[in-house]
């Protein structure tokens, strides 16, 4: 076509964003730094369709950055982190993520079941005045910053411990030189109550025996340095890729699925990459 610039990518680049799946603090730096040449404003977002627009986001130019975090509410909006009965929690410490106050533009009911709605959004928990988002959170100690830890479905309770899901994932990737992608979900244990089980994609061919024993030893041992040996997975798991929707979500309910030794029996016809549940099924 004529009259049409073209420029590279870099120059064209103002402004990068982040939906979805919480990024992980090594992915916002490669992010960051590859894609968006260290000089493009992230706008790392939380919010939900039931939200009906942003409700945690930095201002791209105006708010500090920090890899991982969404930063603080968009004006006006109310967020806090609380416990499972409604009190807030300290900075520094994790909890459950609520909005404290309406927002004109949030889910008001669901069609024909008002009650639902009240039970699955305004839980009696917290007396029905707060917005359950359905993700935990933590905020920094000095900033206030969000950093949202994963669904509070994916929170692990080890030994009367609890952790994020996030929070190992973040632990495992950090690992740079070692780990691609990766992602974390429990199964019932006997002894710990629930068990760590671990899905890595290396940046190198996929290992067997003995190599595979000892890198899952040496990714253990930096997840026990990085968050303490409390976190370390019972299970690690190695594959070319993880399963994931054809639109790029993880699959966790198949994760789950292959953590607890079960037959899937569930519905892959969305799954992007079937044959790597196989590749999934050696634990070390």
């Amino acid at each position: 076509m004529t009259g049409v610039q073209t420029c590279a990518l870099p120059i064209c680049l103002r402004l990068l964003g982040s939906v979805g799946e919480p990024i992980n603090p090594a992915a916002w730096e490669w992010y960051y730094q590859h894609v968006g040449g260290s000089r493009c404003p992230i706008v790392d977002t939380f919010w939900q369709t039931e939200t009906g627009g942003h409700m945690i986001t930095p201002l791209p130019g105006a708010t500090p950055m920090v890899p991982g975090s969404c930063t603080l509410p968009f004006p006006g909006i109310q967020f806090a982190v609380v416990d499972e009965v409604g009190n807030d929690m300290p900075w520094g410490k994790g909890g459950i993520l609520v909005c404290k106050k309406p927002w004109p533009s949030m889910i008001r009911t669901i069609w024909g079941d008002d009650e639902r709605f009240k039970k699955s959004y305004y839980p009696e928990d917290f007396k029905g005045k707060y917005y359950l988002a359905g993700d935990g959170a933590i905020r920094d100690e000095k900033t206030g910053y969000f950093t949202i830890t994963g669904r509070i479905d994916d929170v692990l309770n080890v030994s009367g411990h609890r952790m994020g899901t996030m929070e190992i994932e973040s632990a495992l990737v950090s690992c740079t030189e070692l780990v691609a992608e990766a992602a974390v979900v429990g199964r019932p244990d006997d002894t710990t109550g629930e068990a760590i089980c671990a899905f890595v994609v290396l940046k190198r061919p996929l290992p067997s025996g003995d190599e595979g024993k000892a890198i899952a030893k040496q990714l253990r041992d930096h997840i026990a340095k990085e968050i303490g040996p409390i976190a370390k997975p019972k299970d690690i798991r190695f594959g070319e890729n993880l399963p994931k929707t054809r639109s790029g979500k993880i699959m966790r309910r198949l994760l789950r699925s292959l953590a607890k030794g079960e037959e899937i029996t569930q519905d892959t016809s969305t799954l992007e990459n079937p044959h790597i549940l196989s590749q999934l099924g050696q634990a070390y």
